[in-house]
């Protein structure tokens, strides 16, 4: 019996670890995409040197971004990055 509570609580657990998000995602400061440099943008998961170059490019030449939304606007960015990395995107 008591090596089948131990089971039970040991597989709630690892369930546990698993589903809920890493204290790195948890803590994780969202990226001003007005001031981040191409290397702050790299960072970002989906975010290639080509893509960080034409956000910042993209900011230069027509100021910064009203709202996040905005960052579609940019060439190779697409409303699917938009709305997985939200969370992490501030123009602020």
């Amino acid at each position: 019996m008591k090596s089948r509570n131990l089971l039970s609580s040991l597989i709630c657990a690892l369930t546990l670890l698993i589903c809920s998000p890493s204290q790195a995602e948890k803590s994780q400061v969202a990226l001003n995409i007005n001031s981040a440099s191409i290397e702050q943008l790299e960072t970002m998961k989906g975010i290639g040197a080509r893509k960080a170059q034409a956000i910042v490019e993209y900011r230069l030449q027509n100021g910064n971004f009203a709202s996040i939304e905005d960052l579609i606007k940019v060439k190779g960015i697409g409303s699917k990055f938009v709305a997985k990395n939200r969370a992490w995107l501030s123009v602020q």
